[in-house]
């Protein structure tokens, strides 16, 4: 298995004290850690995008341009790029400067966001996400295939000249995952375009990725794509990982600021039914524990979901210090066991992308998924009234 440290960059108080960072502080913390689990081994670094609520990821691509300049060998992603609202040129632009910037280092994982705000914001209607999302990566795909792109579609101005993109990416196009919560459509279009799925794994009960994962895995075969290039991704809950000596240590030591963030987190459909810590380490993806209870958990999920990369993030409102104490633990004490016990060709011989630009070619039978047959927006797999979709 591979490992991601997600930032997605919440700005809060924590619970407990009401200490906050300055929003100056909190950035310079998303590069140190970024720059430290490049020397702890990790495999990737992700960056969320925000434009509404408390966080400050609005320039995710400023952010991992800042993260490229102090590393060398750790992979860069998003997580997600809100392409739904995005212009699908400019994010050809500046995510292939990052590209440049770390000399290929880059994945995309894209999604229509789960922030519903964020629509409005840009001018867009909500009801639209999921056509949007379709038709701005067709886009995307061509303008970092192609040179000399002509094109038209509902929700931008069409490109009547043709269009050539720069800077182009380092090596050839990088590869693009699709993020998914709850909804089959991110799931579907993933599997049409024979791209890998990054489940979020976040607040629901599993068995509700789960049935993500399986449609995912059956659309993709059923389109005939190479199977070498079927990865997934997962998440590890909300609130971050914490480990201590004892899985009964960290539950106290964290328990009280779990629940008073997830108490104080009051957004209908989008709030986590692990209310307790309890809860939450008994029963949801939440990595809370002992370096073996974690390893244990990390592994079930394994079992169910056959995931290639396990992302974390870390609980941001704790002291920095103490932050970068549980992500030396995690790499030293977790790492190691799952690697072991559950190999994959991720960024590996096997793995076509390994090697850009050979791994960055199109799939055989790769085309434009057909609009009609993607599967309705409403259609979630949500089996609880929360609903966390991306």
């Amino acid at each position: 298995m591979r490992f991601q440290v997600l930032d997605i960059i919440p700005h809060l108080k924590n619970p407990v004290t009401g200490e906050i960072v300055s929003t100056a502080d909190r950035l310079d913390q998303v590069v140190e850690t970024a720059r430290r689990a490049e020397e702890l081994g990790f495999d990737s670094f992700s960056v969320g995008e925000r434009h509404a609520g408390e966080f400050i990821s609005s320039s995710p691509t400023t952010v991992l341009a800042a993260i490229a300049a102090v590393t060398s060998r750790i992979r860069l992603q998003s997580g997600v790029t809100v392409l739904s609202v995005l212009d699908p040129v400019r994010v050809a632009e500046d995510y292939a400067t990052i590209d440049q910037l770390s000399r290929g280092r880059l994945e995309l994982v894209i999604g229509k966001g789960n922030e519903v705000l964020q629509y409005p914001l840009f001018g867009l209607d909500l009801a639209d996400q999921w056509d949007l999302l379709a038709e701005k990566y067709g886009l995307l795909r061509r303008l970092w295939t192609e040179e000399n792109v002509t094109w038209s579609g509902r929700f931008r101005a069409a490109l009547t000249e043709p269009t050539t993109t720069t800077p182009r990416p380092f090596a050839g196009p990088p590869r693009v995952w699709h993020g998914s919560a709850t909804s089959l459509t991110s799931a579907a279009l993933a599997a049409q375009w024979g791209d890998p799925l990054f489940t979020a794994n976040a607040i629901q009960p599993r068995e509700n990725y789960k049935v993500l994962i399986d449609h995912y895995r059956e659309e993709y075969a059923r389109h005939g794509h190479d199977p070498r290039r079927q990865y997934l991704g997962s998440g590890s809950g909300a609130g971050g990982v914490f480990i201590a000596d004892t899985t009964q240590e960290a539950k106290t030591q964290f328990g009280p600021v779990y629940e008073a963030l997830t108490t104080g987190r009051n957004v209908p459909g989008n709030n986590s039914p692990y209310r307790d810590i309890d809860h939450a380490v008994a029963e949801g993806p939440a990595l809370v524990g002992s370096p073996e209870q974690v390893i244990d958990k990390i592994l079930s999920y394994h079992g169910v979901y056959g995931h290639d990369l396990q992302s974390i993030s870390l609980p941001t409102t704790l002291p920095f210090d103490q932050q970068l104490e549980i992500l030396e633990r995690f790499a030293l004490e977790v790492i190691p066991a799952v690697r072991a016990a559950a190999p994959t060709t991720l960024w590996a011989d096997g793995d076509p992308y390994a090697g850009r630009p050979d791994g960055a070619a199109e799939p055989d039978g790769a085309a434009e998924p057909d609009a009609a047959a993607r599967v309705p927006a409403d259609h979630n797999t949500h089996r609880s009234p929360n609903v966390y979709t991306r």
